[in-house]
């Protein structure tokens, strides 16, 4: 039973996203908020994302877009709060959010301005929030007023309800150290081990390769192989001195980073021409040569204008030229490490978490938020 008149304590654990969200929510609806962040100041990774332009989320809601071990997860999540809900939300913290082809930016494009709305959001509500505080346990009380104790290297707090939102291993920014995982592992609940997610993809083979094609940014799709599944992305692929990057890499990486986790063969494959399928490549270069017969093919003057210089280098030293343009083929060595990445696989496991309220299954007044869970997302919010 809470005093007489008091009001509830809510104490929420990462001062990122999901946590100041949470934070602005939770006041919103009454209730006394801390924010603990172990940064000196909070939204560190909201400021860098999206390339600094803070992609708050997408129109399009596509079957695939966020994976886990339970990928249903999501459904009664969003029933709860939908892609709507989260554009009035930003809205009216005064973003004025704007759609491009289907991706929802704050007006002004400026990440940075996102933490401000939401800082000033969470100010005028009431919500304290306290920099350089890390969380070092959380246990339950019995027979008191307040049903939790969080105690961090200075200091003890007593809370009605605990929101871990402390985020994932993922990015360079300081304070990405996935202590929230260990936070919940000590309360009982099964963390599924992280892996780096979104991010670019080591490539086995020929080193002279690799250093010719990097940092050509061309079209094309990729093709992810794990035994009998594959995987396709198609936009800018970023060709690199390591492997290959890019939107579409990324939106593939996890199921590649997974499956080599699990011992599996991954390869990867390239069209670097997914406009003409492969039967009629080489009916495309007889008309090219009919208009160009002066065009030395040995030397790739085919090629010139369709691919970039350092590419068309890679293509014509390869022994079927129409093979290497339609499906350039590599096993896959490695994702990126988690400093590179900017999402994790894996976290909390969300069959221990209720998905309507995000509230723990094996302890009352327990709520998870953002990344920590095992659920992540496509690009593109």
């Amino acid at each position: 039973m809470y005093s007489e008149g008091r009001r509830k304590k809510v104490l929420i654990v990462g001062g990122g996203a999901s946590g100041l969200m949470a934070a602005v929510t939770a006041a919103g609806a009454g209730a006394s908020v801390t924010v603990l962040e172990h940064n000196e100041k909070p939204g560190k990774k909201i400021n860098a994302t999206g390339n600094g332009r803070c992609n708050l989320t997408n129109l399009a809601s596509l079957p695939d877009a966020y994976r886990g071990t339970h990928p249903e997860f999501t459904g009664p999540a969003f029933q709860q709060f939908s892609v709507q809900d989260t554009v009035n939300f930003f809205s009216e913290a005064g973003a004025s959010p704007v759609s491009k082809n289907g991706y929802i930016y704050p007006r002004s494009f400026q990440a940075s301005a996102v933490t401000d709305l939401l800082l000033l959001k969470a100010k005028s509500l009431g919500v304290k929030i306290k920099t350089n505080e890390h969380v070092c346990a959380l246990s339950m009380q019995a027979d008191t007023d307040a049903s939790w104790l969080v105690k961090t290297q200075g200091w003890q707090y007593e809370t009605d309800v605990v929101i871990l939102a402390a985020g994932s291993k993922a990015s360079a920014i300081q304070g990405a150290d996935g202590s929230g995982y260990e936070l919940a592992k000590k309360l009982g609940h099964r963390v599924i081990p992280p892996f780096p997610a979104l991010c670019a993809l080591r490539l086995n083979g020929d080193s002279k390769l690799f250093s010719t094609w990097a940092g050509v940014r061309t079209e094309g799709t990729v093709k992810l192989q794990i035994e009998e599944q594959s995987y396709f992305a198609s936009g800018e692929l970023q060709l690199t001195e390591y492997g290959i990057s890019g939107i579409p890499v990324f939106q593939v990486s996890r199921y590649a980073v997974q499956a080599l986790q699990d011992g599996k063969k991954v390869t990867l494959s390239i069209d670097f021409l997914p406009e003409i399928p492969e039967f009629d490549v080489d009916n495309f270069f007889r008309e090219r040569m009919e208009h160009a017969p002066y065009q030395d093919a040995k030397r790739g003057e085919q090629l010139l204008g369709l691919f970039p210089e350092k590419l068309i280098k890679v293509l014509i030293r390869q022994e079927n030229l129409v093979q290497a343009i339609k499906r350039l083929t590599f096993s896959v060595k490695s994702g990126m490490d988690f400093k590179q990445a900017q999402v994790c696989g894996g976290g909390v496991d969300t069959a221990e978490v209720r998905a309507e309220t995000m509230e723990s299954l094996l302890h009352k007044g327990l709520y998870f938020a953002g990344e920590l869970l095992d659920i992540d997302g496509t690009c593109g919010g």
